[in-house]
């Protein structure tokens, strides 16, 4: 892919956040060389997660992005289909003077922009007054990842928003297709690690942070939605500057990811959002 990528905010801290969608923490280790080589050499930072319950997809969507538990946003189920009451971080950016943008599942356009989805009219959404301004939506699982990068690829080369959120969906997709388990599965999320070692590089030239994560992970049976590890850890990893790299063994609660982005890119977080406490940050370089 081109890393012809513009910096149109040189005084902001712009923000990539990768959801790889259903991998679980297990998997992460073990299959996803490339990135783990950036831990290696003292480039990133590896957390594991403890994902909210219930462990499913638009639930916890709604926590990363609004770092509320459930039982305050009330996106329990996957059938729970209306915008957000809740302050995001697409609300949060625009109103902070930072402009955004995603390439999603349409989930996500139905929280933050539209509900309920229309694919003939609601797939792509540029230049909108909405709180996700910049947004192409995929809407059938088994969208290639590779699109869905060369999506988000796009949206970076033609608007540079300081904060970017990526959404990916077809490890999930193997998942319940053959389980957590299975080769189908692991393989999944090596291609998921193939695609960032394609893209990663010219994003952080780009000058970057990086953050890429999961919503929940998968059980053998082929599901999520209950309390096992395997369900509920997922990985966490962060390439950034005031972050100092390496392996973390502690547990993170998955409410501080979104604190965690609102520092990163320098505004204030909601008043619905825990204090970040998961991390000791540096002074930022240079």
């Amino acid at each position: 892919m081109s890393n012809n990528i513009t910096n149109r905010s040189p005084n902001h801290n712009k923000l990539i956040f990768i959801m790889l969608d259903g991998l679980r923490y297990d998997t992460a280790v073990t299959q996803m060389g490339y990135i783990h080589h950036l831990v290696e050499y003292g480039k990133a930072a590896r957390y594991k997660v403890r994902s909210e319950l219930p462990s499913l997809s638009r639930p916890l969507y709604e926590v990363l992005m609004t770092g509320t538990p459930v039982w305050r946003h009330e996106i329990a189920t996957n059938q729970t289909v209306r915008l957000s009451h809740e302050r995001s971080l697409f609300h949060l950016t625009r109103e902070q003077g930072l402009t955004n943008a995603t390439a999603s599942y349409y989930w996500v356009s139905e929280l933050y922009n539209s509900a309920p989805f229309h694919p003939a009219v609601d797939r792509i959404q540029l230049d909108t007054d909405k709180p996700i301004q910049h947004g192409i939506f995929y809407f059938e699982d088994h969208y290639p990842d590779s699109h869905l990068f060369a999506d988000a690829n796009f949206l970076l080369m033609q608007y540079a928003p300081d904060f970017l959120y990526v959404h990916s969906m077809n490890i999930d997709d193997d998942g319940h297709k053959f389980s957590g388990d299975s080769a189908q599965y692991r393989n999944r999320a090596l291609a998921a690690d193939i695609i960032l070692a394609s893209v990663l590089p010219a994003w952080m030239e780009a000058g970057y942070q990086i953050i890429v994560t999961a919503d929940h992970g998968m059980n053998n049976d082929g599901n999520h939605g209950g309390t096992t590890d395997a369900e509920r850890h997922v990985p966490l990893f962060v390439i950034s500057n005031l972050v100092t790299p390496g392996v973390y063994e502690q547990e993170v609660p998955q409410l501080q990811l979104a604190p965690l982005a609102c520092r990163l890119l320098g505004i204030a977080p909601s008043e619905a959002m825990q204090p970040l406490s998961m991390l000791e940050f540096r002074p930022a370089s240079p």
